[in-house]
């Protein structure tokens, strides 16, 4: 194969403007008005240099690559510029296209997928200058496929490995990735005439593997690495091949499953103190279907916490009364003492909450799982991506980060007009999961976004979000991790992730966050958020990944509402206070309550221990050592969520429930 050759058609430039001249005659020359127009014009223009730049180089075969470049100096708009170009080990540039500079000097060359697929070199040419040669390396593309992804110890596994463009009778290596730039080679095979190989292999060692085949750079193409393909031997964790964080918003244990049987729940005689009437307060049955909460920062949580005494809730609701309800201070509740003020302390059950209820019956309800930070959404967003919210002074370094419960840097739907964007350039778990190869997305459903700044407020207008709008919902554009890994196109619409759920092609690694109306964040309704969960997690349990996935549904924190659980006390950001939390996997124990102490960092270790062979976002061992106060995943007395798996049983099968349930007993 070869690079396809566009042909070059020799024209006459002129100068912008100029008219054209007439053809000189046989043995002549050229002579009259246009023909000096073209002279002085061209006598007029002074070219100093010539650039060329390739990207992405190295490419793919598989992807378009561009040619840019500017011609410097005076005079140099409109004119042409020659590429050439030659493939490694040939002796002459050959010409390949002739394209015109804009009115700047500057000019582009879009090469379409497939027409470069082997190592070369070009320069540029246009008025008397050539740019410098400039090589070219261009990866093949590489796939490999196992036909027995999960097997005991010493069963035989086939890997099929294919390369493109042809690299018939050379050699590939097979390896398992043992680090972010270290591999362990397992086998080398040679390709056949189709440049396909196979190779069958016997593991004895339990665990997860991933596995991935490299073409070893040469004259044609540069390094190639096929994508990893993950390989469990024997049983536990790493059955588990997909990890679905759906985190929704603004609710306490109590609120949801106080009542429920077994669990941890309201306390007889529980109630808080309404400081404007001074009477004690009892939770009780609230059968409204929209909400109103209370604030929720991290002051709010000191207060609603008071001491040990959980009894803050009505009156934090209370103080944010005088303003309207659209200012990020604002409360619903406008008269202390009214009975929208109480509306903290209301509880809902199964008649509400049918499916979530019927959730917990036939999987895993956690009672003592806690916001990972005693504050509002953008620092648990933090935490669920990083494990830490941090304030930076210097962009780009982590070592200039300090501690933020409360305000970290702002994304711009939050911050004052004219703030500059964030910057985020401590570890988060992309960083992680990227070098060991391991598959990600994070998903926004398209919408008005889910939560206030601070969530000082109880209701606020909800300001736009999709997959390519950042905000305190999708922190990780803001990351300089995930950019520098080119990781952004990972961060996208929630319809591709029913697409993936359909086709059984969900990355390993999934969080779902949801818009204004279906995240149950007040003022939005309990049932459009359970309709929402209900469809994605039905939409899993139709898909080819069921019976190799684990979901993990929480939300982000306790929106003001009651709970009777002080929270433990880990390190100056939390915990917070208790919100739900449920495992739904096939391989889930059934109707277990798990009573461990827990927090969203459970999610992140579990991660760590299937994907990344016990990996943490350790700044001491991951290479980018910043600041944080610990270690979340290591802080003593977190609780292990693979006690609420069963990994002896056979995956249980689906568990379909109505999107819209009628009311449950």
């Amino acid at each position: 194969m070869r690079l396809i050759w566009t042909a070059l058609v020799v024209v006459a430039v002129l100068a912008a403007g100029a008219p054209t001249a007439a053809p000189a005659r046989a043995g002549g020359s050229s002579t009259g008005p246009a023909a000096n127009a073209v002279a002085r014009a061209q006598s007029a223009s002074h070219v100093r240099g010539l650039t060329l730049t390739i990207t992405p180089n190295p490419s793919v075969t598989a992807q378009p690559v561009s040619l840019t470049g500017r011609l410097s100096g005076s005079g140099v708009g409109g004119r042409r510029i020659v590429l050439w170009h030659r493939l490694t080990g040939e002796r002459r540039f050959r010409p390949v296209r002739a394209v015109y500079t804009t009115p700047q000097g500057r000019y582009t060359l879009t090469q379409r997928a497939g027409q470069t697929i082997h190592n070369g070199a070009w320069y540029a040419q246009a008025q008397g200058r050539r740019s410098r040669v400039v090589s070219q390396r261009v990866q093949a593309v590489m796939t490999i496929a196992d036909d027995n992804p999960v097997q005991q110890p010493g069963q035989p596994v086939r890997f099929s490995i294919t390369v493109a463009p042809r690299h018939a009778g050379e050699r590939v290596l097979l390896a398992q990735v043992v680090g972010p730039n270290a591999v362990h080679a397992i086998a080398r095979v040679r390709l056949d005439g189709a440049s396909h190989a196979t190779v069958v292999q016997r593991f004895t060692a339990q665990g997860a593997m991933r596995i991935r085949a490299q073409l070893p750079g040469g004259r044609r193409n540069a390094r190639s690495i096929s994508p990893t393909v993950l390989v469990t031997v024997g049983y536990g964790i790493h059955q588990i091949k997909h990890i679905v964080v759906i985190m929704q918003e603004n609710r306490s244990f109590d609120s949801y499953f106080g009542t429920y049987p077994g669990a941890d729940g309201i306390p007889p005689g529980a109630c808080a103190v309404d400081p404007a009437t001074g009477q004690c307060v009892a939770p009780y049955h609230d059968t409204n279907d929209r909400n109103t909460g209370g604030p929720h920062g991290a002051a709010a949580a000191v207060a609603d916490i008071n001491g040990g005494k959980m009894d803050g809730f009505i009156g934090q609701a209370e103080q944010g009364r005088r303003c309207t309800t659209n200012d990020p201070s604002c409360s619903v509740c406008t008269t202390p003492g009214a009975t929208g003020c109480l509306d903290v302390m209301g509880y809902h059950n199964a008649h509400e909450l049918p499916n979530y209820w019927q959730y917990a019956r036939n999987y895993v309800l956690q009672d003592h799982m806690f916001e990972p930070n005693a504050s509002w959404s953008l620092p648990q967003h933090l935490y669920m991506v990083s494990e830490w919210s941090a304030r930076c002074a210097r962009t780009g370094d982590p070592a200039s980060c300090a501690n933020a419960l409360q305000s970290p840097a702002l994304t711009p739907d939050v911050a004052p007009p004219g703030s500059r964007p964030p910057d985020y350039p401590w570890t988060d778990m992309t960083y992680l999961l990227h070098g060991a190869g391991v598959s990600w997305g994070y998903y926004v459903f398209a919408g008005g976004e889910p939560d206030c700044a601070n969530d000082a407020s109880v209701t606020c207008s909800a300001p736009g979000q999709n997959a390519k709008t950042p905000g305190i919902w999708n922190p990780l554009p803001y990351f300089d991790t995930v950019r520098q890994d080119k990781q952004l196109g990972n961060i996208q619409s929630l319809k591709n992730f029913y697409v993936a759920a359909q086709n059984g092609s969900l990355p390993a690694v999934s969080w779902i966050n949801p818009n204004n109306k279906v995240s149950e964040h007040p003022p939005g309704l309990v049932s459009a958020g359970q309709t929402y969960t209900t469809s994605l997690i039905n939409a899993i349990m139709n898909g080819p990944d069921w019976s190799s996935t684990a979901i993990m549904l929480s939300w982000d924190d306790w929106g003001g509402f009651y709970d009777h659980v002080v929270p433990p006390t880990v390190d100056p950001n939390g915990y917070g206070l208790r919100v739900p939390g449920m495992v739904i996997s096939p391989y889930a124990k059934t109707g277990a309550i798990d009573h461990q102490i827990l927090s969203h960092d459970a999610y992140n270790k579990l991660i760590e221990d299937d994907f990344l062979a016990g990996q943490r976002l350790d700044p001491a061992r991951d290479g980018r050592p910043d600041p944080r106060p610990d270690v979340r995943e290591n802080v003593s007395g977190l609780g292990d969520l693979t006690n609420d798996f069963d990994f002896s049983q056979k995956p249980r099968p689906p568990m379909l429930l109505p999107a819209h349930p009628p009311p449950g007993m």
